[in-house]
């Protein structure tokens, strides 16, 4: 191997290194107790897993958010159901410093590096659940750079799924929020390697939601781009349960 090759080769893997390092440390900070106002969120999880077999990526992670439950209950509506998908792809974007940006149009969402044509993830259309105790957001992915062909065509997802129960504090309510990324087939690692894939791709995805998560305190909700739904009875009721305890089925052969 040429002495260049070799010294590059060395100085990427000690750069990988250090953002192993580093990104599990601000994995570690993220995850703690966080406070706002009236708000608390806690007992934040994660939970992502690689089929050995296939190589399709499952990852949830999840937090309980204490609120007054008057909050919850003026919260529980389509429109801030919409609105909560909107401010996932709005931390996004801010925490990358706008340089990923989220396009919409009536049937796709791109997912781009600056721009459309670099769209680093394409999916379709959202698809909205909810009733008096559980709300769910459903992106089905279809292609993009980051998605390795296997993965393509609808079969893997990114989910929000928010349920709400009575907090143990008389007055207050408890928001439990999933974020699920399920039949992911990741580029990078069909490309290079496991590996290479959890240290990057996939612990900036845990940092991005982990920190989507802490926002979710400050119950700052951004305004939909398409208020579809005017009641819940519009929306059909989540018929599987949560990303927690669903036995998740093996993608359809291609």
């Amino acid at each position: 191997m040429p002495p260049r090759l070799r010294l590059m080769l060395s100085a990427l893997a000690g750069v990988a290194a250090l953002w192993a390092v580093l990104s599990r440390a601000g994995k570690r900070w993220l995850g703690r107790r966080h406070q706002v106002g009236d708000a608390v969120l806690d007992h934040l999880r994660d939970d992502t897993r690689v089929d050995r077999a296939t190589g399709a990526v499952r990852s949830i992670q999840s937090g309980e958010v204490v609120v007054p439950a008057a909050v919850a209950e003026r919260l529980w509506t389509p429109e801030s159901l919409e609105r909560l998908a909107r401010t996932y792809w709005r931390f996004l974007s801010r925490a990358t410093l706008g340089l990923i940006r989220v396009e919409y149009t009536e049937t796709t969402r791109y997912v781009v590096l600056l721009r459309r044509p670099f769209a680093l993830l394409t999916f379709q259309a959202p698809e909205y659940e909810m009733d008096a105790t559980r709300g769910v957001v459903r992106w089905r992915i279809e292609r993009g750079v980051l998605v390795a062909r296997r993965g393509r065509g609808g079969d893997g997802y990114l989910e929000i799924d928010l349920q709400r129960r009575p907090a143990d504090e008389p007055g207050r309510a408890v928001l439990d929020v999933e974020v699920e990324i399920a039949n992911f087939y990741p580029a990078i690692a069909s490309a290079f390697s496991q590996w290479l894939y959890a240290v990057t791709q996939s612990r900036i995805h845990v940092l991005v939601t982990y920190g989507f998560l802490r926002s979710l305190a400050k119950l700052d909700l951004a305004e939909s781009r398409v208020r579809r739904f005017a009641g819940v009875e519009e929306i059909p009721a989540p018929q599987a349960p949560p990303p927690s305890a669903r036995q998740l089925q093996r993608p359809r052969a291609r």
